[in-house]
């Protein structure tokens, strides 16, 4: 009945009808190129047709640029590449330009250059460029916004002038893919972004209200006879790596190499071959005494960049690749653990993704890591042995999405994971849908995924859906989902799940404005709720209700606020760490809000602060936090952010131990106190340094009476039952220090001189007494370690290579 409903519902409105006259530019083919300096007194440029009449679609929509502030853009093409030049007129004291590194957008003007080969309206790239000369680019498409992780190699140039700035760009064929045929019809686009005023123009008119932005691209006509090059790019590099702690010094020298080549026109095999991740910055680790585990963003280009076909379903979380071992080291009478590494080594890993013209998109993706040992010391016989806590693993992914109507997708994706020997093997396929009607005012989207795990005493087996139907255009918006998964569900292999057994249903509902107002430049107003209930048994478990405001000043202050409530009775299933087992507490009331000043400012502060308590007959708990993060400009070119963090839990309750198998909570108090500073100094868009520095206290300090979990999910204080008479103490002072500078040179096009200095410590004792000074003290009583690391990388492309060999 459901599916009958969505059919009829998305027949109702498919035949609403979507259209928008289109601009086109004639492109011309030229022999000449010129040089990419930002001059534009080359001759090529003379007689080519200009580009403008650029409207403005944010703030206001439909506002067409004035005389002063307008922009000419001309393109043409030969054998090797796309030519733009771009005159953007303005008042020069009013440009802003704050030097940045590449793919960083700070207070600097910009334009865009956006390209879709396919013409499908919904796989761009996109190339921008800042009037500091910076560079950034990105895929973009309505299922993952913009990829900021995929980095091509490309030129260009700016020049300031006294009528504002103007600048060159030469995309090689390379860094696109695009059919081989001989007439070709391309999606085009051009931006232009005013910073000081958070203004933004197009060239080919756009409606925020409805649709993707790929909807209004223009057309690049008059493409003939294109030839798509031998896509094959090398990056050989080589990294030297001296670490220091306690006096002990080891060196470490690594070869490798990653390469992208284009196996056809619209695909892409991109590999690193011998990898080196040891540059990628530092996790922000935090205490995690919750029931769910601890996750941290990827760090590593290769598992950022170009995996947007990956990512369908939620089924891929690349950290699963190199993570810590599945296996544990088992320890016989008198041993003791002599070395258990906490990661796993990559041997190599590749990637091949693209679309076809018709729309049919194809990934697969491999990956290899090798054996890892734990060595077990014999603390009575003097003698070692090993054991493996991890075979060599492979981790594959195949995803085909086929993409229709320039709005639609449906999808088909398979992970697995294979190991050697005698573990755990899984396998998750999924199918997905995502279907908007023509005029992009509806969507209805699904999903139907099943895990199946090869255990060594059983095989598991686990489902999950959702459900999804939204009103996604114009000011008032509306969604209702509906998600379930059972208690087999499992897909932590080579994703993420933090919990299953769940069968939930979720609404929202939200008014926004497009064009500002007397008092607001732009806000939106949110209601939400969450209706959770268990799959087995399908029980309920609590209600969440929340709203939210958000809102920015005509003068570019940003603030807003939240409110969030649990009424009634909420039935916690996880925090005991039993099954079937639940925890009860009532009527959770949240209130945060923040604030966050014009950027564009010298100096500029974001302040959030929150707040949380329980209306519940017997319990006094409650819990705030402050953030404050002042930022500061000091020139064009020195930047500086400090991150302060207060968090204060007073009389919270939770699970402490366990003890004769029965869970054991406790009522904690837990002082959380962050202290970060990100600096950069950039000479100019080629070369500069950055600092990262980041200091985290967490103190848990338990009364001195436990607390037993009864059968109707209620706590009962044991007076027999002091902290000190558990296994261990469940006081924690947990405390971490990272500190990381760099120093990068892009001395040729991709190619890039690194040196990293990192030094790290860690600690967590029973010693909750102790107080900040304290512990900081205690901290740097370690061995701090020193890691000290240059990397060379360098950038070949085949195609210049065999230019050169030919020339001589």
């Amino acid at each position: 009945m459901i599916t009958r409903w969505v059919c009829l519902f998305f027949l109702c409105v498919v035949n609403l009808t979507f259209s928008q006259a289109k601009k086109q530019y004639q492109i011309t083919r030229q022999d000449n190129a010129p040089v990419i300096d930002g001059n534009l007194s080359d001759e090529v440029w003379q007689s080519i047709k200009v580009a403008s009449d650029f409207v403005q679609f944010t703030p206001n929509i439909n506002l067409p640029a004035t005389p002063d502030r307008r922009t000419e853009v001309k393109l043409f093409y030969n054998d090797q590449a796309i030519f733009i030049s771009v005159k953007l007129f303005d008042d020069p004291s009013k440009i802003m330009s704050q030097n940045t590194i590449r793919d960083e957008f700070g207070q600097t003007d910009y334009f865009t250059l956006v390209l879709n080969p396919n013409n499908d309206a919904q796989n761009d790239t996109q190339f921008i460029v800042f009037s500091s000369g910076s560079q950034a680019d990105a895929l973009s498409s309505p299922s993952i916004g913009q990829d900021f992780g995929w980095n091509a190699v490309w030129e260009s140039a700016v020049k300031l002038t006294d009528f504002g700035w103007q600048l060159e760009m030469e995309i090689p064929y390379r860094t696109l893919r695009f059919p081989k045929t001989d007439v070709q019809s391309w999606g085009v686009q051009f931006r232009r972004y005013f910073r000081r005023e958070r203004a933004e123009y197009a060239w080919n008119p756009i409606d925020r209200t409805i649709g993707y932005e790929g909807l209004y691209h223009g057309q690049l006509v008059g493409i003939k006879n294109l030839q798509p090059p031998l896509r094959l790019n090398l990056y050989p590099f080589t990294t030297g790596i001296v670490n220091t702690i306690g006096g002990q010094t080891s060196t470490d020298f690594k070869l490798g190499l990653d390469l992208k080549y284009g196996i056809t026109d619209n695909l892409t095999l991109d590999a690193t071959l011998i990898p080196d991740f040891s540059q990628a910055r530092f996790d922000d680790v935090v205490l995690n005494i919750g029931p769910f585990e601890q996750t941290f963003a990827e760090q590593r280009q290769f598992f950022t960049e170009g995996i947007d076909l990956f990512t369908k379903g939620d089924l891929f979380f690349s950290r699963r690749v190199g993570n810590e071992p599945t296996g544990t080291l088992n320890l016989g009478r008198n041993e003791v653990a002599g070395n258990e590494p906490d990661e796993i080594d990559l041997l190599n890993a590749i990637k091949m993704s693209g679309r076809l013209k018709n729309g049919l998109g194809i990934g697969v993706f491999n990956a290899i890591t090798e054996s890892t040992r734990a060595i077990a010391i014999d603390t009575l016989q003097n003698q070692t042995r090993e054991q493996v806590i991890e075979p060599l693993t492979n981790y594959s992914i195949l995803v085909v999405d086929q993409q229709f109507n320039k709005n639609s997708s449906v999808s088909l994706i398979n992970t697995n994971v294979t190991r050697s020997g005698d573990f755990r093997n899984a396998n998750v396929t999924g199918a997905l849908f995502d279907l908007i009607n023509n005029k992009n005012t509806y969507k209805v989207a699904g999903e139907f995924k099943m895990s199946h795990l090869n255990l060594q005493t059983d095989d598991k087996t686990g489902f999950s859906s959702a459900l999804e139907i939204a009103k996604i255009s114009d000011q008032y918006q509306l969604s209702l989902r509906y998600d379930y998964a059972d208690k087999k569900y499992d897909i932590n292999d080579l994703g993420l799940l933090l919990r299953n057994n769940f069968n939930n249903i979720r609404a929202e509902a939200s008014y926004r404005i497009f064009e500002p107002t007397s008092n607001f430049q732009t806000y939106r107003l949110t209601f939400a709720s969450l209706y959770k209930q268990l799959a087995s048994p399908n029980t309920y478990t609590g209600l969440e209700l929340s709203t939210s405001f958000f809102a920015t000043s005509p003068k570019l202050d940003t603030y807003g606020f939240n409110i969030g409530m649990e009424p009634g009775r909420q039935f916690d299933y996880f925090e005991p760490r039993v099954d079937d087992r639940f925890f009860i507490y009532e009527n959770f009331t949240s209130f945060g809000g923040f604030l966050s000043t014009n950027y564009n400012r010298t100096f500029a502060i974001d302040i959030r602060a929150n707040t949380n308590t329980f209306f519940e007959e017997g319990r006094d708990s409650y819990a705030y936090r402050l953030n404050l993060e002042p930022r500061v400009r000091f020139n064009d070119y020195f930047f500086m952010v400090y991150n302060f963090t207060f968090d204060k839990r007073i009389n919270d309750r939770g699970f402490a131990n366990f003890l004769n198998q029965e869970p054991i909570f406790g009522e904690r108090e837990r002082t959380i106190l962050i202290n970060s500073i990100s600096a950069n100094y950039n000479f100019n868009p080629f070369h500069g340094f950055n600092l990262q520095l980041r200091h985290y206290w967490d103190m848990v300090k338990y009364d001195e009476f436990m607390y037993g979990l009864n059968p109707n999910g209620r706590l009962s204080e044991n007076k027999n039952l002091p902290k000190t008479s558990l296994d261990s103490n469940p006081d924690i002072n947990f405390s971490t220090w990272n500190l990381d500078l760099n120093y990068s040179w892009q001395f040729a096009p991709g190619s890039f001189l690194t040196a990293l200095y990192r030094n790290q410590l860690f600690s967590t004792t029973s010693e909750a007494e102790n107080n900040f000074e304290t512990t900081f003290a205690n901290l740097f009583q370690q061995d701090i370690q020193h890691i000290f690391s240059i990397r060379l990388q360098y950038f070949l492309d085949v195609n210049t290579l065999k230019s050169f060999f030919t020339s001589k």
